[in-house]
């Protein structure tokens, strides 16, 4: 059997995002989405998510590049005071040194964690799952507050970070040179798979067996894509996309994928996307329905 999740993140990141994000569900592939609660374009998610009562919505906890909900003088160990006032802070290498060098408070990504699923729950939100901006729940330092908090709220579904040994075949990770260092890196990060797996089984939440298309975030398209859909083991998975429209409000907000939203919004939408996924035998789920049947 092989079932596979596609999320959608960064809903709530910009209206041309938002608008993405519904069309790729009404018209594509997605089953799922993570909704940011400190977006700027929040309220015009929670507008679009009303509409949509099939796409199952969860919470992309951020904790790098953005703003927190809570005061941010609650958390000084994951923050810094700007001009414009407290942020996280930005880069994904600083914040895993900060991660691994025990710099970081636990109670404090526990609370601000809290405060981002409870914000979604307000607004009207049920919040199936979570993942994290830029995936740093990956990270144990942040995976364990993060799994708490999620817990405590109700919510026991979370994004497995790693994928599988072997995302691409040889070939066609090697026609494609700009994927090998991201390539690396996420082979490097696989050595933590192993207490995410303990962790999620100790605390009982449901969780995919892996993620697919972290390697080729910002490159994807629709050959890459049918590549992909030839080698998803058997097993539930997770397709992680971020569908947009490259507008002026995407130009100004905080991302390094602006040109590539759109083409990836392009294959989530082919008409073959979903017989292509049919013709492998694979079967389409949600996050909802991951949490009802692991």
């Amino acid at each position: 059997m092989r079932r596979l999740i596609v999320n959608a993140d960064d809903f709530g990141l910009t209206a041309g995002v938002n608008r993405a994000i519904f069309e790729a569900h009404t018209q594509g592939i997605v089953t799922s989405s993570t909704l940011m609660a400190n977006g700027p374009a929040f309220d015009d998610a929670v507008r679009l998510a009303n509409q949509l009562a099939s796409l199952s919505i969860g919470c992309h906890v951020v904790l790098t590049d953005g703003e927190p909900v809570l005061d941010g003088a609650q958390l000084s160990t994951i923050t810094e005071n700007r001009p414009e006032g407290a942020r996280f802070r930005n880069g994904l290498s600083s914040f895993a040194i900060r991660s691994f060098a025990g710099r970081m408070n636990a109670e404090q990504i526990e609370a601000e964690t809290s405060a981002q699923i409870r914000k979604l729950q307000s607004a009207g939100i049920a919040v199936s799952h979570v993942d994290s901006h830029k995936h740093t729940h990956l990270f144990p330092a942040v995976l364990g507050p993060m799994m708490r908090a999620a817990q405590a709220c109700g919510v026991r579904a979370i994004r497995n970070p790693f994928g599988p040994r072997k995302p691409l075949k040889s070939g066609d990770l090697l026609a494609r040179p700009s994927l090998w260092t991201r390539y690396a890196e996420v082979r490097l990060l696989r050595t933590l798979a192993g207490k995410f797996r303990r962790a999620a089984e100790r605390m009982q939440f449901a969780t995919p067996d892996g993620t697919l298309g972290i390697v080729v975030t910002g490159t994807l398209d629709e050959k890459l894509f049918r590549a992909i859909t030839k080698i998803i083991p058997e097993g539930t998975w997770e397709f992680v996309c971020h569908p947009g429209y490259n507008d002026a409000d995407l130009q100004r907000a905080n991302t390094r994928l602006r040109q590539s939203r759109e083409a990836e919004l392009a294959v989530l939408t082919l008409p073959a996307a979903r017989e292509l996924l049919l013709q492998q035998g694979v079967e389409l789920i949600s996050y909802r329905d991951l949490a009802r049947n692991p």
